[in-house]
């Protein structure tokens, strides 16, 4: 099972998106940045590396906010651990995106993302009054 670290970056209401880029397996979904945990390389180490490699931030990484496991028929199971990212450093740049932008948190519903998110999608979404 391949492990993924994402980062759940909130901003007054709005959490940051990444759009896949076309020619990538499920081409234009949105997703949390993030990525593939290396061998031998922790969670929060993964998430940080991430960041900086896709948006060029130097992130903050807080607390566990879920972590869910998903198998997709056509490229396998992952354990994916969603991290808060309370605060980080640099501008937010698409480095690795079709694009990137930030949403409202109560119309994340309205959009394709991925669907590996989901769960962590309703949860936000129940938070959001």
């Amino acid at each position: 099972m391949t492990k993924v670290a994402v980062g759940i970056i909130r901003n007054n209401g709005s959490v940051l998106v990444c759009q896949r880029k076309k020619s990538a397996r499920y081409g234009l979904k949105w997703e949390f940045p993030g990525g593939k945990v290396e061998d031998g390389e922790f969670g929060v180490d993964c998430l940080k590396r991430e960041l900086l490699e896709e948006l060029n931030i130097g992130a903050e990484v807080g607390q566990l906010y879920d972590r869910h496991q998903h198998a997709y028929p056509d490229s396998g199971s992952f354990d994916v651990f969603y991290y808060i990212v309370p605060a980080y450093t640099g501008t937010v740049q698409n480095r690795a995106f079709e694009s990137i932008r930030w949403i409202p948190e109560r119309e994340l519903k309205n959009i394709d993302m991925l669907e590996g998110n989901s769960e962590v999608v309703r949860r936000i979404m129940g938070e959001v009054t």
